[in-house]
Order: C-alpha cells, then structure tokens, then sequence
C-alpha cells in the first residue's frame, strides 16, 4: 500500500546569479516501510523531507506534479489543512532536540501541547497519553521527564522526548532527519530500536535521512541516493555495498573500516554526467 508518493519535486531558490535548484526532479514512493535516504551535505536530503511538508520558506519554491498522500495532493491544500496534515499525519523528528524543545517550556506541557492540538480531549487524558508516550519510548521516570525543561535532559534523552512528541498524534509518516546524528553509538542504537518498535507497531511509513550508509544499510529496507539534489541510485537496503553508481561505490569506499584498515582512504572523484541523469526512486 502506498501512503506517499511525489512525482518531479523540484525545490528553487533565487538568488543573484539566477536560480540555485536544491531539489531537482526527485520521484519515490513510500509504503508501509523503512526508506532511507542518503547523501553528503548539501546533496537535498533534508531539503525533500521540509517540502513534504511544504515547510520551505519564501522566496524558496517548491514544484512538484504531485506530493501525494494516500491520494491527496498536499500541494493543492490552504495552510490551514495542511496545518492539520503536519503532526497528525505526518510528523519530522528534527536533527538535533535543542533546537526543536522550546527552553522555557516543561517538557510535559510541550507534549501534551502536539496531542491536544490534533485531539478534542482534556488535559487529564492529554497528560496520561502523554505518560505512555515516554513510557513507550523507554524513559523509565516519565513523572519527572514531564516536570523538567529541555536544558535538564541528555542529547539522548532530548532525542527520545522529541520522537515521543511528534509519534503520540499517531501520524501515518514519521521523516526522521538525522535523528541520532549527535548521540554516541550505544544510545544511538536505543534510539533507533525504539523508532523501529513504534514503526512496525503502528504500521507507519518512516522515512529515515541520513549521511550514515552503515547506519541505514542495517536500519532501512530500501535507499535512495541522493547527489546535487538528484537521486542517482536506488538498492535495496541490504544490498547498498553491491551498489553499481560511481557515486554511492565512492561514499562506500570513503568509509573507513575495521575489518579493513587503510593508510589513506581514497577522495571521491566527481563526475559532470552524474548531475544529468536523475531516476524516479519508484521505478528502480
């Protein structure tokens, strides 16, 4: 079953010279799965996540033949539906909770704020949904977590109240953009065993961006590669070091490795023909 599908996304910016293209061309679909999608910085990742959501800014644009959710395309909805969609039916965990945890608020009134903003509940009911919430995503004091502020948690606990916070409206999609990317390996993997409980529990779609190929070759079910804004490659996501474009073989072989130690690790040569060429993520 397909929950999302865009068709020929593009996302412009003007500037002095012209027109810089961020996102060009971009097509994939995403059903009840783990789709990962990876690239350097600056290759659009975050950029196609943000304009799911038509979170881009003006005088950015975003263009696309469809971003369609179950069949309704988000690009024909007024602000105040598409209000309604972010959240409720598709969530973005941000990359890093600092920025995200409002710093004067307690962290139990932000979310129970998310649950009340898309339920016609009181605040009671609002609070205990809020408890299971963090139970859920193994905060063992949900209590205390509800009565402290953004400042007083780890980066690790920060990152699993935010995942709380954008999951307990129960939305169909939840884009996850970098979202262990400042945790060490051990709490990283909690994070990322728990992201994939509340996945497969609920049925949800999760799209999981990031610059991790080992990360999202062992996460995700499938990949798509994304280099100056284009995707240039699709695997599976078990089959991502058998990749076959120049440019994932590069990032591959950029990684260094224990099992295989080396002097140096090789620099990525770039090729002009890899921008010319993008390919619809669906039809790989």
């Amino acid at each position: 079953m397909t929950l999302l599908d865009v068709q020929n996304l593009w996302v412009k910016f003007p500037n002095r010279q012209g027109v810089f293209d961020a996102v060009r061309g971009v097509s994939f679909s995403l059903g009840r799965e783990r789709l990962g999608i990876v690239g350097e910085s600056g290759s659009g990742k975050s950029m196609t996540g943000r304009a799911i959501l038509r979170l881009i800014r003006k005088p950015g644009i975003v263009q696309a033949d469809h971003i369609a959710l179950e069949g309704r395309n988000l690009l024909n909805l007024p602000e105040v539906e598409m209000r309604k969609v972010r959240g409720q039916q598709i969530s973005m965990v941000m990359q890093d909770p600092k920025f995200s945890l409002n710093p004067v608020m307690r962290i139990g009134d932000q979310i129970m704020e998310a649950y009340l903003l898309h339920n016609r509940t009181s605040k009671a009911q609002a609070r205990a949904k809020s408890l299971e919430m963090l139970r859920a995503v193994s905060i063992n004091d949900p209590e205390r977590v509800m009565r402290a502020y953004p400042h007083e948690m780890s980066g690790g606990m920060g990152q699993r109240i935010m995942i709380a916070m954008m999951l307990i409206p129960d939305p169909k999609i939840l884009i996850a953009d970098e979202p262990t990317s400042a945790l060490d390996v051990s709490v990283q993997r909690q994070v990322l065993d728990i992201m994939d409980g509340l996945v497969k529990e609920r049925g949800m779609g999760l799209i999981f961006i990031s610059h991790d190929l080992n990360l999202v070759s062992e996460f995700c079910d499938r990949v798509l590669i994304m280099y100056a804004g284009q995707i240039v490659e699709v695997c599976d996501a078990d089959k991502l070091h058998d990749a076959q474009h120049p440019y994932t073989q590069g990032l591959l072989q950029s990684l260094p490795r224990l099992d295989q130690p080396r002097k140096y690790l090789p620099v990525l040569q770039r090729e002009d023909d890899w921008q010319k060429a993008p390919i619809a993520g669906d039809q790989a």
